[in-house]
């Protein structure tokens, strides 16, 4: 059973005790340490999927900015996110926690408005994997639909809400049953997140080469000029081109967005106070050099730009691959595209999952003990999986009555999480980062520069993400990611009154739920 410290032993500790990490060592409060260093690595690298989300909205960056805000976006968003990574990486190290960040803050900032703070960030950061899990639903349910437009491109049903959404619950449901059975054997879900980030890197391959040797042995189709494909500028939104550039990041945010499901498995991993990290910066830079490298191959490789903002199956990233390869060698890799993207929802949703049960164990849900219960026959948080699972197929009610539905979901799930990522960086730095005890990961002298860092870059993002399309939008193509995340707070605020101060002796007792960092 956890160890219950008394609140003053608690306020004496400050700085934080480093043995409060170990008071956890070799106690079963959850899912087995079946995770190595290398499949939590391919679970992130493959979470993240750099090069294959930024080609799941190339439409977006092409949009609003082109060429420009789809490279040098990237390398500008992929350098602020080393610097969250990393700034996360110090607090993981410090104080392992699979709630992660809405811990962190209770440690940090022991007061009622600090446990305030942590409810509402740890709300913020769930709805963020709901949506983020959500967002990798609708992009598998566009591209399944768009396999079969490939061929019939005046299909009728496609432009039809209720078509989407079917399939839309078909993938997540599907995607839920893979992880409600997965767990049975402690080897299903490492062994998969290695196959899955070995496949990912397989298919990065078969693409770079494909596409380009294709292009260049047909005498028919030609290479776009490197003037165009490094300095290249369209903006087709009706905004200022400063603000269309801005609005554009959200491509290369949304495919760096998500390196954060390491810390939320992070008691599923030995020694995470070294491993966690690790494999969150390495993640980062790992996605943001496959990403940049695959986006100059798209840009190289477009034929006709207009045909690629207008394209039958409303995605650019097919088009494009059609062009290039043909319609059959397209459909196939589109094919493995899919089925990879569907493996990568599977570690969305495995993630998230963690993160619900987490916030249940801390009392967080209403219900909680209910949702914190680990099945003993499948191993698994099973009331929590199925609880995200309808919280996700409800968020793809947008699509009934929404034309931008994808947009509202990829830009709240990139706001959620980079906002509940970097309120913990900001109450480090209000508190003293002096209050941080180092952990094996320690930034040292680059703290501070860092962490500021990370505030600047959420500061600007989360006003220009939820701009809609274009000025003065009608309602159907509004972006409606403000409504969904203003909603996201309210309900968290709440549960706050209803349920959340009942989590304040859980955050007292919390110490007891520290991993053992080594």
């Amino acid at each position: 059973m956890p160890v219950t410290r008394s609140m003053s032993n608690l306020v004496d500790a400050a700085p934080l005790d480093r043995r409060d990490t170990e008071e956890r060592a070799d106690q079963h409060h959850g899912p087995p340490r079946s995770f190595d260093i290398w499949s939590m690595l391919a679970l992130s690298f493959s979470v993240l999927g750099t090069w294959s989300t930024g080609a799941q909205g190339l439409a977006t960056g092409l949009y609003k900015g082109g060429p420009i805000t789809v490279l040098w976006g990237l390398c500008v968003v992929a350098v602020f996110n080393v610097c969250i990574a990393v700034s996360l990486g110090e607090l993981c190290s410090s104080m392992p926690n699979a709630l992660g960040q809405g811990f962190w803050i209770a440690r940090l900032w022991d007061s009622t408005s600090g446990r305030f703070t942590s409810y509402i960030c740890a709300w913020i950061n769930i709805f963020g994997w709901w949506t983020l899990s959500a967002s990798q639903m609708a992009f598998m349910t566009e591209f399944t639909l768009g396999l079969k437009i490939m061929f019939d491109t005046d299909w009728p049903a496609a432009s039809k809400g209720w078509v989407h959404f079917l399939l839309y619950l078909g993938i997540t449901w599907a995607l839920t049953l893979v992880n409600l059975t997965a767990g049975r054997k402690d080897w299903i879900l490492p062994t998969f997140n290695k196959v899955i980030g070995v496949w990912f890197v397989g298919l990065f391959v078969a693409f770079s080469l494909a596409m380009p040797i294709s292009v260049g042995t047909n005498s028919e189709l030609a290479f776009q000029p490197a003037s165009f494909v490094f300095w290249g500028w369209l903006n087709r939104t009706g905004w200022s081109d400063g603000v269309a550039f801005f609005m554009g990041l959200v491509q290369a945010a949304y495919s760096l967005t998500g390196y954060d499901c390491v810390i939320h498995m992070v008691e599923e991993i030995p020694s995470p106070g070294r491993n966690a990290p690790k494999a969150m910066y390495l993640s980062v830079i790992l996605g943001a050099v496959t990403g940049f490298i695959f986006m100059v191959i798209c840009l190289f490789c477009i034929q006709n730009v207009e045909q690629v903002f207008n394209p039958p199956t409303g995605l650019p990233f097919i088009e494009v691959v059609q062009e290039s390869i043909g319609l059959e060698g397209g459909f196939a890799l589109i094919l493995l595209f899919v089925l990879n993207g569907l493996g990568q929802g599977v570690s969305m949703l495995t993630t998230a999952s963690r993160l619900t049960w987490s916030f249940a164990r801390e009392g967080g849900l209403p219900r909680s003990a209910y949702f914190a219960h680990i099945d003993r026959t499948w191993k698994v948080p099973v009331r929590a999986i199925l609880l995200q699972a309808l919280i996700i197929s409800l968020v793809g009610l947008l699509y009934l009555f929404s034309n931008a539905a994808l947009d509202a979901i990829l830009s709240v799930s990139t706001v959620a999480l980079t906002i509940s990522s970097c309120i913990p960086i900001l109450v480090l730095l209000l508190v003293g980062r002096k209050r941080l005890l180092p952990g094996d990961f320690n930034l040292r002298v680059l703290g501070p520069a860092c962490n500021w860092m990370s505030i600047v870059y959420c500061a600007i993002t989360s006003v220009f993400f939820f701009f809609p399309r274009q000025p003065d939008p009608p309602a159907g193509d509004m972006n409606y990611a403000v409504a969904v995340f203003g909603i996201m707070v309210i309900v968290a605020v709440g549960f706050w009154f209803t349920k959340g101060r009942s989590m304040e002796q859980n955050q007292l007792e919390a110490p007891s739920r520290t991993l053992n960092s080594e």
